[in-house]
C-alpha cells in the first residue's frame, strides 16, 4: 500500500517536534509525579490520600465543582442562546465579557469576588441582614467556581446554536408544536452533546481551581479547604510525599474528565454527521 502524499511536506519533522514538545512540557512532569508517588508504597500512599482532612477537601473540591458545573449548564445555555440568536445593542460587549474569566488572573478574580461578597461590601452587605453569608463559606466557593466555569459552557454551545437550521423549527411550528415543545423535542437533542461537553469542561476547570477560591473561601480545614490548597500547604510544610500523592489523585481525576469530554465531543460529531 502506497503512502498518501501531501502537497506540503514535513510530516516527519513536525511529528518529531510534536512528540518532543509534549514529552518535555507535559509527559515528563507527569511521569515524574507518578514516579515520585510510586516510591511511597501502597500503605503510605493510601494514608496520604484518605486522611479525614483530605477526604473533607475532596468533598469541597469535587462536590462544589459539580454543583457549579450544573449551574453553568443552565446559565451557559441561556447566555449562549442569547448571544447566538439575537442582535441587540451591546451584544459585542456582552460577548467579550463572557471571555473575561479566561483572561483575568484567577487571584484577581478572587479578590474581586471577595470585595463584592464580603460581609461589609456591596452585595455581601445587602445579604447580611437576611443572614446570608457568602465570603468564607461554601457559598463563596460555589460562587467562585461558577464564575470561572461559565465561559466553557457558553463557548462550547455558541457555535452549535449558530449552526442550527431554522427550517426544522419552522417545520415544527407548522405542525402545531409550541415554543417549549419545539425547544425540548427539536432543538435540545441537537444541543445535548455540546451542553454535556461544556459542563464537563467547566467541571474539570473548577476541580483544579486555586487562585479565585482561596481569597473567598476562608480555607478552613474540614469546612472550606479545597484539595489544591491542601497540596500547596503540604509543599510549604515539606511534606513532598503527601503533596505528590494528592497531586496524583488530582491528575487521575483530570485525566478521567478529559477522557469523558473527548468522548462527548466524538458523540456530538457523530450526531452532526448522521
Amino acid at each position: 500500500m502506497s503512502r498518501r502524499r501531501h502537497v506540503l511536506p514535513g510530516f516527519g519533522l513536525t511529528m518529531g517536534y510534536t512528540w518532543i514538545y509534549l514529552g518535555v512540557l507535559v509527559l515528563l512532569p507527569l511521569a515524574g509525579l507518578a514516579l515520585k508517588t510510586g516510591t511511597m508504597g501502597w500503605g503510605s500512599f493510601w494514608a496520604a490520600i484518605s486522611s479525614p482532612q483530605v477526604v473533607a477537601s475532596y468533598k469541597v473540591s469535587f462536590g462544589i465543582s459539580f454543583l457549579a458545573a450544573l449551574t453553568n449548564g443552565v446559565l451557559g445555555l441561556i447566555a449562549a442562546w442569547v448571544l447566538a440568536r439575537y442582535e441587540f445593542p451591546g451584544r459585542r460587549v456582552l460577548d467579550a465579557l463572557t471571555d473575561l474569566p479566561f483572561a483575568m488572573p484567577t487571584a484577581v478574580a478572587g479578590i474581586a469576588l471577595t470585595s463584592l461578597y464580603g460581609p461589609h461590601e456591596w452585595i455581601g452587605g445587602l445579604l447580611a441582614p437576611w443572614g446570608i453569608k457568602v465570603s468564607y463559606t461554601l457559598v463563596g466557593v460555589y460562587v467562585a467556581l461558577t464564575f470561572i466555569g461559565l465561559p466553557f459552557v457558553v463557548r462550547t454551545l455558541q457555535p452549535v446554536i449558530a449552526d442550527l437550521s431554522a427550517e426544522t423549527e419552522e417545520a415544527a411550528a407548522t405542525l402545531g408544536a409550541g415554543r417549549w415543545r419545539t425547544f425540548w423535542r427539536v432543538i435540545f437533542p441537537s444541543l445535548l452533546p455540546a451542553l454535556l461537553t461544556g459542563v464537563t469542561l467547566a467541571y474539570g476547570r473548577a476541580v483544579g481551581e486555586f487562585g479565585s477560591v482561596i481569597f473567598i473561601a476562608g480555607n478552613r480545614p474540614f469546612h472550606t479547604e479545597i484539595t489544591p490548597l491542601l497540596i500547596v500547604s503540604k509543599l510549604e510544610s515539606y511534606d513532598y510525599n503527601g503533596a505528590a500523592a494528592l497531586g496524583f489523585v488530582m491528575l487521575a481525576a483530570s485525566f478521567l474528565i478529559v477522557l469523558v469530554s473527548n468522548g462527548l465531543q466524538g458523540w456530538g460529531a457523530r450526531r452532526r454527521v448522521a
